[in-house]
């Protein structure tokens, strides 16, 4: 099982978040994980109307939250739910190669060193001041979790008003082709190169937080899909 990571968040204006790293969770077992696939079918079949599988009634799990997936995971100092988002190998079957390649005008990037960030989610349940530092942070986190773990690039499928955020940053981010409306949404695929100045070139937008990664690991998923 690939290890996980549990990011200790420097402290902001308001008491600082933790984010945390798993593989495979249990999300009977572990609250802030649990609080995660919950926050996910809020937002993504709640608010958005995403079409997904929703568990129990409560949890949003689909065919990739399997044991070769990873999570990053912002709580707030009582262990509740603030963003998150998980990452998928791309050495294996991913969002962008499996149901949007026609989003790359060439062959989707993949590799060992290659990761794709799916299900970025900012809880509801916070106000917007709040959302935008867990943003930030989870952004952190995952820059310093490629860092750590030899990640070269992230890539990701957005729809168009997110996808001209994440282009915003300051990060070295690029589209991998021309946004086409797939399902009635404007969608986009872009690619993040990260780089040992991708943390200055975040901090010159503000968007930077210093993050600390602690390696975690988790026990097999209770909730599967059948």
């Amino acid at each position: 099982m690939v290890p996980a990571l549990s990011p200790a968040v420097a402290p902001a204006p308001a008491p600082a978040p933790v984010t945390v790293a798993t593989s495979r969770p249990r999300p009977h077992a572990e609250p802030q994980l649990q609080a995660m696939f919950a926050a996910r079918k809020r937002v993504f079949v709640d608010l958005l109307g995403w079409n997904v599988p929703v568990l129990e009634g409560r949890y949003e799990v689909d065919q990739f939250d399997d044991r070769h997936a990873d999570y990053v995971v912002i709580a707030d100092p009582l262990g509740r739910h603030l963003a998150s988002a998980r990452l998928l190998a791309t050495t294996r079957p991913h969002i962008l190669d499996s149901l949007f390649p026609e989003l790359c005008s060439g062959a989707a990037p993949r590799g060992p060193r290659v990761r794709e960030v799916t299900r970025f989610c900012l809880d509801p349940a916070v106000g917007a001041r709040a959302r935008r530092e867990a943003r930030n942070v989870l952004v952190s986190a995952l820059v310093a979790h490629a860092l750590a773990s030899g990640i070269d690039s992230y890539t990701g499928v957005a729809e168009l008003g997110w996808l001209q955020q994440i282009l915003a940053f300051g990060w070295r981010c690029r589209p991998l082709g021309l946004p086409r409306v797939i399902g009635g949404r404007m969608l986009g695929a872009l690619v993040i190169d990260i780089t040992a100045d991708t943390p200055a070139l975040l901090a010159a937008n503000a968007i930077h937080r210093d993050t600390t990664l602690e390696r975690r690991s988790a026990a097999p998923c209770s909730l599967e899909l059948v």
